[in-house]
């Protein structure tokens, strides 16, 4: 497969290259094997609609990176000092010729200013064309292709499939048992008074989450600026019903509280009691739950990509979190900490696509926005410890089997968060972990990572994996056994999903701790972690029982320190808030 691109722009989240002639020359930008599993089924309907994306040069990018670190990183001087909105947008506003250029291709194909969508720093075009301009445009033909596997069609050449990470899904029948009373509590000296109820062993509750991560009695203000997001795609709806039923069972003191919904793109949130999603009930009761009474926001994203295409109508073909991340670098005060539970097989994503969009993540981090990212429910790519029968095959044609990092968790300037379950804490098997193959390791994890891969034994899954590669996750968190609602039923959820909302409720915490001190909030997190991981051990939880199989392998093991299953570990509330509210704010 071949990629085609003009000389004038880029389709797609690649780079405007130079100014056009009257007659663009066209050049083959890169080549492609099929994916496995995708074939080309026939040409493409010319009346199709689809968007096409034109990503112009941000030729500062690399002074937004210096200000992201500098006012990331607790040992600086400026640490803190998130830039504004404005401040952003002047650093990755392309040069006046580039726009011009891209206007003046349009425009020579009949597009004008009407039929165009910009951000706010013109950075990005967006322009729904039918497949027939497409190709005069670009110099190619576009085809359908069918996934063999999901019946899935596509006329395009991206070939990500977004998806939630909530399959550990698990109905309970009934209100789960309680344990008899007189149970002993388990003891566990970094919880809140070093004690944890033996039910969270089975069931995770708010309270167990408070309990285990040291925030039992912290309350936070509500009034002080602070926020919380959660991110929703592919018609996962919040549903309020379930959210109250949730608040009466685990946090009676929210009912009758709620979250703003915001629509992105044409978003829903269907309030059909049948129409709740899992996904999205977990997401919102448990971040919601745990930070109550600081104001939620559940943005609901359209767009369900792959599509039909035998639909003759626009629909969106690109990755619905671009749309998301357009949308609320557009705005002024996002929430200062946002959890999202949907990812792609890192290598689905064209290598500049992901590289912009984690440059956009970039942009919220140095406004003072922490992003979580569930690290994924396959461990070290498909969850399956078989040889005979694991999945994990690269897409480049060679079919080698390769550990399969997920993105946008792979990207460097998200927290990716990996998964633990019972009490006292293990590594739970699906924790998604290992070794970005697009993103070299950032300079914030060189010592942590450097010390597990100089104790793992030599040679140890050679080829498998990309050592030098931007390490995966972060941080972890409970991720098995989650007590909600769902369509007016309790049931028991796991996942990633459960672990990426629940850290963010932890730095909410964080912030409106911060806040009340009037300090900004963290903003960028990780290498304030990495941080607190080599200085004050404590803040965090260290997991080192446990593995993450997957692509016929037994997987990363659990370890002392940092890990390719739980990352840094799981937080201890009150030791972090100490560290981020005393005078050891800025190290």
């Amino acid at each position: 497969m071949r990629t085609l691109i003009t000389w004038c722009a880029l389709a797609l989240a690649a780079v405007v290259s130079a100014a056009p002639a009257k007659e663009c020359a066209h050049k083959v930008k890169e080549s492609i094997p099929p994916p496995r599993l995708w074939v080309k089924e026939r040409p493409a309907p010319k009346d199709l609609t689809i968007e096409l994306r034109i990503a112009l040069p941000q030729p500062n990018f690399f002074e937004l990176e210096r200000h992201l670190y500098e006012v990331s990183d607790p040992f600086h001087e400026r640490y803190g000092q998130h830039l504004s909105k404005e401040e952003v947008e002047a650093l990755v506003t392309p040069h006046p010729e580039s726009i011009h250029s891209v206007n003046e291709w349009l425009a020579s194909h009949g597009l004008t200013e009407s039929a165009l969508t910009r951000s706010p720093a013109n950075d990005w075009v967006r322009v729904k064309v039918p497949i027939s301009l497409a190709e005069k445009m670009l110099d190619t033909e576009y085809h359908v292709w069918r996934h063999t596997k999901d019946d899935n069609y596509i006329p395009t050449t991206l070939f990500s499939t977004l998806r939630g990470m909530d399959t550990t899904f698990r109905f309970s029948q009934d209100t789960p048992a309680p344990l008899s009373a007189d149970a002993p509590p388990i003891n566990i000296p970094s919880a809140s008074g070093g004690k944890v109820d033996a039910s969270c062993n089975t069931t995770i509750t708010i309270s167990c989450i408070q309990q285990l991560y040291n925030a039992v009695g912290f309350k936070p203000s509500g009034k002080n600026g602070n926020q919380i997001g959660i991110t929703g795609y592919l018609e996962q709806f919040a549903n309020i019903a379930d959210l109250q039923s949730f608040y009466a069972d685990q946090r009676p003191d929210a009912l009758n509280s709620s979250f703003k919904f915001i629509s992105v793109k044409g978003g829903l949130n269907n309030q059909s009691i049948e129409e709740a999603g899992a996904e999205a009930n977990l997401d919102v009761q448990f971040a919601f739950g745990l930070t109550h009474p600081i104001p939620g926001t559940f943005y609901s994203t359209a767009g369900r990509p792959p599509f039909k295409p035998d639909v003759l109508t626009p629909t969106n073909t690109n990755e619905p979190y671009t749309d998301w991340l357009d949308f609320v670098l557009s705005h002024p005060n996002p929430p200062q900490s946002i959890s999202t539970s949907y990812a792609d097989d890192e290598q689905t994503v064209p290598e500049s696509f992901a590289k912009r969009a984690c440059n956009g993540f970039a942009q919220l981090g140095a406004r003072g926005v922490s992003l979580m990212f569930s690290s994924g429910d396959g461990g070290v790519g498909d969850g399956d410890s078989d040889p005979a029968t694991q999945q994990c095959f690269t897409n480049d044609g060679r079919n080698k089997t390769q550990f399969v990092p997920l993105f946008p968790p792979a990207c460097p300037f998200v927290t990716s968060v990996g998964g633990t379950v019972h009490v006292p804490e293990t590594a739970v098997f699906f924790s998604g972990g290992g070794f970005s193959n697009l993103f070299p390791r950032p300079a914030y994890q060189n010592s942590s990572v450097s010390q597990f891969l100089n104790k793992l034994p030599k040679g140890t899954y050679a080829g498998l994996f990309n050592p030098k590669g931007r390490a995966i996750p972060d941080v972890a968190a409970q991720a098995d056994f989650f007590r909600i609602f769902l369509s007016g039923r309790i049931i028991s959820i796991g996942g990633t999903s459960a672990a990426s909302p629940t850290f963010a409720g932890i730095v909410a915490l964080l912030n409106d701790a911060r806040l009340s001190k009037k300090l900004p909030s963290l903003g960028f997190l990780n290498p304030l972690l990495y941080a607190i991981g080599a200085n004050f051990p404590k803040g965090f939880n260290d997991i080192t029982i446990g593995n993450n199989p997957g692509c016929g392998t037994p997987g990363f093991n659990a370890t002392k320190g940092w890990d390719p299953v739980t990352g840094l570990g799981t937080p201890n509330f009150g030791v972090l808030k100490d560290i981020v509210t005393g005078p050891l704010a800025r190290f």
